[in-house]
């Protein structure tokens, strides 16, 4: 459409529904400029007010941004950044003692959560007091991808007897089995293959840990830490704690047990 020279404006009657024609009056035309060309000023102000920042942005700033996203895990790198972790975790994952646990192979996404809640302090551990605080998230899920990639050496279980029921002496090995595989239905513990697999190599797309293999002293121990309410990085749901509270002491050594032969 041309746009008119004239005074004359096309102006809408809503009266009629129709667009009508009329020629203002001289005095009119010329408020009518000059309320125009103010409107006009004041929006093309407005426009470079807001645009400037983003104009005046350069274009490798855009890149860097780019760059700086989070990645996903790159276990070449983790192995750079796992050189304060040797001493207690071994080389390969495989810590050589049970006072620390073996992180080998349980799962990336687990691996990324537990690093996250220590250095965040939502997982309170005392030998690792410091040691992430210069991490950045990609550093973390770097390590984790890391230790995520090594095998874990299987510990094995080993005959046991543990005494349930007032004292009448049992089987662990049996009892283990039995509350691994189908859990305790009078007092609502929940089997542990239901979420960590019938083998114990836990589920990655649910951030469920890889159980097998691992040091019975510390499932054990983080059992009943759980129990006790002394962990509780299991989220709001709190799956762990609900899990171990009804659990005796005899059950957690005995499932703990077990599951180090799971392979």
């Amino acid at each position: 459409m041309r746009i008119k020279t004239d005074p004359v404006i096309n102006r809408y009657n809503k009266e009629n529904n129709l667009f009508v024609w009329f020629s203002p009056r001289p005095e009119q035309a010329g408020l009518m400029s000059k309320q125009f060309l103010f409107s006009y000023t004041i929006t093309l102000v407005l426009s470079l007010f807001v645009l400037s920042p983003i104009l005046l942005i350069p274009a490798d700033a855009h890149a860097a941004s780019a760059v700086n996203r989070v990645q996903p895990g790159d276990p070449v790198a983790g192995e750079a950044q796992a050189t304060t972790c040797v001493a207690c975790h071994g080389t390969d994952g495989n810590s050589p003692a049970p006072n620390f646990p073996k992180i080998a192979g349980l799962g990336e996404k687990y691996l990324t959560k537990q690093l996250k809640d220590i250095q965040a302090g939502r997982r309170v551990i005392a030998q690792m007091t410091g040691l992430l605080d210069d991490k950045s998230e990609q550093d973390l899920k770097d390590l984790a991808a890391f230790y995520n990639s090594q095998a874990i050496q299987v510990s094995g279980a080993k005959p046991l007897e543990v005494r349930v029921n007032a004292g009448i002496k049992t089987d662990g090995l049996v009892l283990g089995q039995r509350l691994f595989r189908a859990g305790n239905l009078q007092t609502a513990v929940p089997s542990c293959s239901g979420c960590h697999s019938p083998r114990g190599l836990g589920n990655e797309p649910a951030g469920y840990p890889r159980l097998s293999g691992q040091y019975p002293e510390y499932i054990a121990q983080q059992l009943r830490a759980f129990r006790a309410g002394e962990r509780t990085n299991d989220g709001d749901s709190q799956v762990m704690r609900q899990v171990a509270e009804h659990m005796s002491d005899a059950e957690i050594d005995s499932v703990a047990n077990y599951i180090a032969g799971l392979r």
